[in-house]
């Protein structure tokens, strides 16, 4: 039987130092996103960033904002377009955004792949 087998070169693995350069002035998921309150343009706090949802391209497609609930009990996760929030190093807006609406919108609930 045939058998397939994979190269990989350490070059395709790590960042080049011109890739590098770059990525150090984004963001890091953990400590500037994840788990920070969203707030609309009252400054309200409507809920707070659960996850990041990645594409295979690299592209980072929605936010799971959680909106309510109290320590995760109750909480009603909803999938917004990353391109609807406005981030700066220390708020996480969704101009025009309110708990009720985000309250509003279907559930997100991650599935596994079968």
């Amino acid at each position: 039987m045939p058998t397939s087998t994979s190269h990989v070169s350490a070059s395709n693995l790590g960042l080049t130092i011109g890739e590098l350069g770059v990525i150090t002035k984004g963001w890091s998921l953990k400590n500037d996103i994840l788990g920070k309150d969203v707030f609309n343009d009252a400054n309200e706090n409507i809920g707070t960033v659960e996850d990041l949802l990645v594409t295979r391209d690299k592209a980072i497609s929605y936010a799971i904002i959680g909106v309510g609930g109290f320590l995760g009990m109750g909480r009603h996760d909803v999938a917004i377009p990353v391109y609807n929030l406005r981030m700066n190093k220390t708020r996480v807006t969704l101009p025009g955004g309110t708990a009720e609406g985000l309250k509003a919108l279907p559930a997100f609930s991650a599935t596994t792949e079968s």
